[in-house]
């Protein structure tokens, strides 16, 4: 799929490459940063309950900004997002709301209705949908139900309360649309979906991310009122740094200021540094104070508050305009809808020229709605762990006092545009995550995606011992080596589409891939055997045992998945290594390394005996566990664990192998003094002479297979099982320390 295609929005993509700043404003704003552990400043680590969702309207946040489908720029200096009121809520709806971890029968839960309609990769054209009630929010319902709940019951959500019976609620539907990079268009369309009129109060909001309140003497930020065009009303933004901008409001409503700081008198009963803080708009529109409000028109949150009628069926639109354009003579919502439209037009021709031809009208608004839902997902991310972990009361020099999270992490300052899992449930980056998000952004934008990549091996980010960080809830936490994997996939992605590889990329990636794959090496393979631990490695839900935890048995696990993620890892390594030195022939020895690698792994995995991860009776890998008295056991469960080193498989090319020889001469000299590792691997010729090399032989592959194939075990309606239904009516069954553990 080539992306040097001549659309408008891919025109826009490399004009951004080129240092026109399209994507300095984005989708960049959380759903949640409440809850997170760069929130937390609590003794015992509780980031759940130290900054809970009723504090996040009244307390300022130290490390990001949360909204209702909101912008930002690229460093979260500026921020826009709405604030909602029904008349019934006790509270403004400015940030979506959900359960804590400990509030939800299945864990932290988001209980709201939103959908991502629409982005393109420089956010020239933006859609978004949120499905407000007419009647309150049941914001204790849902709390009390769900924590009443078992985790064998089902959720209980928002739909079940009865809140949209009728169709009572709104539609609200929020479209950015860029003029230029920042020239932005909002528009607000509301819906009644009800059989009667509705009022809403609609809140458009801007404000500074509070970093002065952390920084005596830095300079703070202002938004001021100002003169407006007839018809509407002007907001100046000014900022040292960012400069001014400004936000044109459609006609003349109330502009509503106050400031981003903490109202320590709801939260603690302390003195507030000034008359004003963050949830003085609130109080305004909600309970009615307008004293919580400045009069004189300045602060550093503002917010139009526009209050209508919405016939049944009908709709109402409010318009914005956030530019950094000096107002002047000409109307700022001349043409408008137009350019609005335009942008939406110059959408549907980017996603039309990306989509194959071959795909029926569903499966094209499926993947544009899905590629929408990836661009939505970016989010800036800050987390500046010097200076976290001295505000514990820590010590970067010394082990001393602080906190125990992430100690090991003080050379951490993330403070980038980062694709998110989710930016309500998850609005962390999970770096394991992040290398499969990658392979999807590359449909839409490969440099953003070889960034994301970047991201991780760069020196703020992997530690100086080569880990890779897991996420902020324990950065020292084990993920499956994936990275290699990713970064290979997008540079044949590169290849493909712009007829060209980036070897600079591959080169810079390799070094820090290496510092990993060592990091593993030393760390997780504990006898020099090649048999790998790993701990979480995301599968933690299908295990006898927690395994980021101390096993109750005492020992180890020796795991079938992380060992057969090496022998992926290596198999990546291997590629790369071949592809630069193709250009590089200094990489011949590497690529002959990670062969070793490959081969004693395959040997480890593959041994028979009553000690080995190979069952030969069930035809399965399993993980075994080695006790402290030298025995091992195997854990004979039937999951996602023993199918994975079905996943080391690699392919080279006939052109590759006469563009190395060297390399095929060190394979071949190996094979020869040592034929007992290739027995172990299999290593065969298919069609147009490709070579394949894989962890599994056919006959094993076969065996699996079946197992894998069969309704009655891995194969569903929906895929293939995490975990065998032969567990179902056999469940497995493990005693220790007077415990049972069972799957």
């Amino acid at each position: 799929m080539r992306q040097d295609l001549g659309t408008a929005e891919h025109k826009r993509v490399k004009e951004d490459a080129l240092g026109t700043p399209w994507k300095k404003w984005g989708p960049y704003l959380s759903e949640r940063q409440w809850g997170t552990v760069r929130e937390d400043y609590s003794a015992d680590g509780d980031a759940w309950n130290h900054f809970p969702h009723d504090q996040a309207r009244s307390r300022a946040y130290r490390s990001g900004e949360d909204g209702l489908a909101g912008i930002s720029d690229d460093t979260q200096t500026l921020c826009f997002a709405l604030a909602l009121w029904n008349g019934q809520d006790p509270i403004l709806k400015e940030r979506l709301f959900g359960l804590s971890n400990g509030e939800g029968n299945h864990g932290e839960d988001v209980k709201e209705y939103y959908f991502y309609l629409d982005n393109t990769p420089t956010h020239s054209y933006m859609q978004y949908l949120y499905k407000y009630p007419q009647r309150a929010y049941p914001y204790a319902n849902l709390v009390e139900t769900n924590r009443r709940r078992s985790r064998q019951e089902l959720e209980y959500e928002l739909i079940d309360t009865g809140v949209f019976a009728d169709d009572r609620y709104f539609d609200v539907v929020v479209e950015y649309a860029k003029t230029a990079p920042e020239d932005i268009l909002i528009r607000i369309t509301v819906a009644n979906r009800g059989s009667e009129p509705a009022h809403i109060h609609v809140l458009p909001t801007l404000w500074f991310r509070n970093v002065w309140t952390w920084a005596p003497g830095a300079p703070k930020p202002v938004l001021r009122g100002m003169e407006g065009q007839k018809g509407a009303r002007t907001v100046m933004a000014s900022h040292g740094e960012l400069g001014d901008r400004w936000l044109h409001v459609d006609g003349e409503v109330p502009l509503l200021f106050t400031e981003n700081e903490t109202n320590s008198q709801r939260l603690s009963g302390a003195a507030n540094a000034g008359p004003y803080t963050k949830d003085g708009i609130n109080d305004c529109v909600v309970l009615g104070r307008s004293e919580a409000v400045n009069p004189a028109g300045s602060g550093t949150k503002m917010a139009a508050h526009y209050t209508v009628e919405v016939p049944p069926g009908g709709t109402q639109v409010v318009r914005l305009r956030l530019t950094d354009r000096a107002p002047n003579a000409t109307d700022p919502f001349a043409g408008f809808d137009e350019s609005v439209d335009v942008r939406k037009r110059e959408a549907d021709e980017f996603y039309a020229a990306i989509t194959p031809a071959s795909a029926t009208e569903d499966q094209a608004r499926v993947m544009r709605q899905a590629l929408a839902g990836m661009l939505w997902s970016k989010q800036f991310y800050l987390f500046e762990l010097d200076r976290w972990i001295v505000d514990h009361g820590g010590d970067l020099f010394s082990s001393s006092g602080g906190p125990t999270r992430n100690r090991d992490w003080g050379h951490m300052v993330n403070a980038d545009i980062i694709s998110m899992p989710d930016k309500w449930e998850y609005p962390w980056y999970a770096a394991w995550d992040l290398a499969f998000h990658t392979i999807a952004l590359s449909l839409v934008d490969l440099d953003f995606a070889k960034q994301q990549l970047d991201l991780m091996l760069g020196q703020l980010y992997q530690h100086p011992s080569g880990q890779i960080p897991a996420y902020e809830w324990n950065f020292s936490d084990v993920n499956p080596p994936v990275h290699a994997w990713a970064t290979l996939a997008v540079y044949r992605f590169e290849q493909a589409a712009r007829g060209k590889g980036d070897l600079a990329f591959l080169k810079r990636s390799f070094g820090k891939l290496m510092a990993n794959f060592t990091w593993w090496v030393n760390r997780k393979d504990r006898f020099g055997k090649n048999v790998f631990e790993g701990g979480f490695l995301g599968l933690d839900n299908i295990g006898v045992f927690d395994r980021s935890a101390p096993l109750p048995t005492g020992g180890y696990l020796e795991q079938a998945d992380g060992t057969a993620w090496m022998a992926f890892f290596s198999q990546n390594m291997l590629e790369l290594a071949i592809e630069i030195a193709v250009c590089d022939p200094s990489y011949e020895p590497l690529a002959a390394k990670f062969i070793d690698h490959l081969l004693w792994i395959a040997h480890a995995v593959n041994h028979v005996g009553p000690d080995g991860m190979w069952d030969e009776e069930d035809g399965f890998f399993y993980d075994v566990l080695r006790l402290p008295d030298g025995s091992a056991k195997r854990l004979k469960v039937r999951s996602m664990v023993g199918l994975l080193p079905l996943c080391a498989t690699s392919i080279t090319e006939p052109w590759q192998r006469d563009m190395v020889p060297a390399v095929m001469q060190l394979f071949n000299e190996r094979t020869q003094r040592m034929p007992g590792l290739l027995a172990n691997v299999y290593a065969g010729r298919g069609h147009a002479d490709r070579g394949l090399m894989a962890l599994v032989g056919p006959e094993r592959l076969r065996r699996i297979l079946t197992r894998m194939l069969d309704e009655r075990e891995f194969l569903s309606p929906h895929g293939i099982r995490a975990v065998s239904r032969y567990h179902l009516a056999h469940p497995y069954v493990f005693q220790a320390g007077g415990r049972e553990y069972r799957v």
